[in-house]
């Protein structure tokens, strides 16, 4: 389980987290909403390891990983999907996915047929380059390198960003069926509230550097939700 405990990041004078906690567990799909700038990113980039924290602890599996570089959470388990999907333009398809091996063993150094079955589009691309992808095309290979490393904690970062629906119902897709594979823990960060409220089983709304409203979807008050959202 992740358990991200009362952390404060600043970026040199401002603070953009002010004692967020969040907890994440194998098996479910944690949504954190926000409006734009109100720490959702940060919260994403302080659980990976590309940006340190200030105060607080970012428990992985029982371990307090916050002192970890990002490669050596990478190897822990932890992948990521960042914001604006940071492929490669000029390496091929293939070429993007086996820079995930980077973070796993040498006997895990191939690309489950798996990922091609959630992503079938990358199967008849494999030659091309990156950046010759449509924006969709590109966030299913940026979703698929970060499963190559086999990850036990998926974060990702605005995925339906500048997508357009049918992918969206794609990603959506391939969300639910690896969470209830039950081998992996899931946080999404996204701003289309159906589309998180759909797919999430925990949420947190941020707002002002601080998680205002959380809990199961199942106890979600819709309407708190879209106000924290609209505002």
């Amino acid at each position: 389980m992740l358990s991200v405990e009362s952390i404060d990041l600043y970026y040199g004078a401002a603070q953009a987290l002010r004692s967020v906690s969040l907890k994440a567990e194998i098996g479910r799909v944690t949504a954190v909403l926000g409006r734009n700038g109100v720490g959702k990113s940060s919260l994403l980039r302080a659980i990976v390891g590309h940006q340190p924290i200030a105060a607080g602890a970012i428990r992985w599996m029982g371990d307090d990983i916050r002192g970890l570089a990002p490669h050596l959470r990478a190897r822990r388990g932890v992948g990521y999907v960042p914001q604006g999907r940071e492929i490669f333009p000029l390496l091929t398809v293939r070429e993007n996915l086996i820079t995930g091996y980077a973070a796993i063993p040498r006997e895990k150094r191939f690309v489950d047929e798996e990922i091609f079955s959630l992503f079938p589009v990358l199967s008849e691309m494999l030659g091309r380059r990156g950046g010759d992808l449509s924006g969709g095309q590109q966030q299913q290979l940026a979703i698929a390198r970060a499963l190559v490393m086999r990850p036990k904690l998926l974060v990702l970062d605005e995925p339906t960003e500048g997508i357009q629906p049918s992918i969206i119902k794609d990603i959506g897709r391939a969300i639910l069926y690896l969470r209830n594979k039950g081998e992996m823990a899931i946080v999404v960060v996204e701003q289309y509230f159906e589309w998180a409220r759909d797919i999430c089983d925990d949420y947190a709304v941020m707002d002002r550097g601080a998680v205002a409203l959380s809990g199961a979807r199942k106890d979600m008050v819709e309407s708190e939700v879209r106000k924290r959202l609209s505002v």
